[in-house]
């Protein structure tokens, strides 16, 4: 059966709360505290602002997703959309399911005509995930990430 992407709702909250949470704990070691990602995922799901969850599905079965941010460039006159919290569930790796979401997210981007670009961020020792990318044409950009952290 093909994969078809879908702009995820309300009712797909615990999926994608879920899937975070998966996501964490499987790349970062990170136990997340469940009830802060159901509500961070509400918050999202509830301000188109603050970006949008994508979900690649078989059926009625969803099989992976992603999150889209924005950050204005003033260098661009244009923005970045930040791909966060990409997840693919483990039986449908493989099976380009990365590939199907970001190609929709592209597709997405070039039609707005205000988007210079797609971004994400990778942990530095995720070759599996740096394989996905680049299998999917996304390329390393050469910067590299550092935060301050104002919240744990």
């Amino acid at each position: 059966m093909a994969l078809s992407v879908r702009t995820a709702g309300p009712s797909d909250a615990a999926v994608v709360a879920d899937f975070n949470i998966r996501l964490a704990a499987e790349s970062e070691n990170l136990r997340l505290d469940a009830g802060s990602v159901a509500l961070g995922v509400a918050a999202l799901m509830a301000d188109p602002a603050k970006g949008v969850y994508f979900l690649a599905c078989e059926g009625d079965a969803v099989l992976g997703q992603l999150a889209i941010t924005r950050e204005w460039s003033d260098w661009n006159n244009g923005w970045w959309w930040w791909i966060q919290s990409v997840y693919t569930v483990t039986e449908a790796r493989g099976r380009g399911v990365f590939r199907t979401l970001y190609q929709h997210v592209i597709d997405k981007a070039l039609v707005s005509g205000d988007v210079v670009g797609v971004r994400l961020y990778v942990k530095r020792h995720n070759d599996r995930a740096k394989n996905a990318y680049r299998a999917a044409g996304m390329v390393d950009n050469g910067y590299e990430v550092f935060e301050g952290v104002l919240k744990s």
